[in-house]
């Protein structure tokens, strides 16, 4: 289908953005790489008489590792963050995930900003910032302001964010050797049936931190705190890793669609957090 007629915009700074967002209030919305909001428009559902394109702000650009975390401006799209070799050393979790992101086409235009921004249940990027502990800065009329991502997401396509309001930064924690992103999909290029992120920290055989959350199993990503917590002050062992599972099953609220019904998806969204445990705890004491 064919778009409902808009205005289109290019500006070349967050100001300019910003000029444009409060002329239109909630008639205007901004695009980064544009594959969510655009085939929402070809199917009339999204109606967005103002178009912004974000692409020539060049402040949104950039891979900024500094001493102890890495900030990524909004539109750094997934194949930034899997070919830049400083980034895979310092917070490797976020190429293993970019690289799960539906296929090297939509990776070349595809955004942090936009993955995270949203609200979209099924991106990938929102569940990873949660479980990274993740900030986002946001930037409207009154100033700048910073969201952990654990507080952005209130239901699908609602988050803190304000009309008038862009996203510019995700600023993330360094996260090293215990990480792993496990993802199940139908087939390339999908939403996951169920994704995966843990992160770990191990001290002479004893984890001392987790972090878990999941993807596409609720109308916001979960992050499980009494997962992570079912974990910590343990060798990771199979009863540690199942009352983890469990605890992330309590959290979660899936619902039957076209990727299968609730006990399918519980079913997957066990195995792949064991996948992923696993994995991470190998990391973690060096063995992979």
């Amino acid at each position: 289908m064919i778009p409902a007629a808009f205005d289109y915009y290019r500006p070349d700074t967050i100001a300019g953005v910003l000029e444009i967002l409060e002329e239109h209030g909630d008639d205007a919305r901004v695009m980064a790489g544009g594959h969510s909001l655009i085939p929402m428009m070809k199917l009339r559902m999204a109606d967005i008489p103002h178009l912004i394109d974000l692409q020539a702000v060049e402040e949104l650009n950039g891979i900024d590792i500094r001493s102890g975390e890495v900030r990524l401006g909004a539109m750094t799209t997934q194949h930034d963050i899997i070919n830049h070799a400083e980034l895979t050393t310092a917070c490797p979790i976020l190429r293993e995930a970019s690289l799960q992101i539906a296929d090297p086409q939509v990776r070349y235009m595809g955004t942090v900003g936009g993955n995270v921004a949203n609200g979209d249940p099924g991106n990938d990027m929102p569940g990873l910032m949660q479980c990274l502990d993740a900030q986002f800065v946001l930037v409207g009329p009154d100033g700048e302001r910073t969201v952990a991502a654990r507080d952005f997401y209130e239901a699908a396509y609602m988050t803190d964010r304000e009309d008038e309001e862009i996203l510019t930064t995700v600023i993330v924690p360094f996260h090293g050797r215990g990480y792993a992103y496990e993802k199940q999909k139908r087939k390339i290029g999908d939403y996951a049936t169920a994704a995966a992120a843990v992160t770990l920290t191990n001290d002479q055989g004893m984890c001392v931190a987790a972090s878990i959350a999941m993807t596409n199993l609720s109308d916001t990503p979960i992050w499980s705190e009494e997962a992570g917590q079912a974990l910590e002050g343990t060798g990771v062992d199979d009863d540690a890793v199942n009352a983890a599972v469990e605890a992330m099953l309590g959290d979660i609220d899936p619902q039957e669609d076209n990727r299968g019904p609730v006990a399918f998806k519980n079913h997957v969204a066990g195995i792949i957090l064991k996948r992923a445990i696993t994995r991470a705890w190998d990391r973690a004491e060096g063995r992979a």
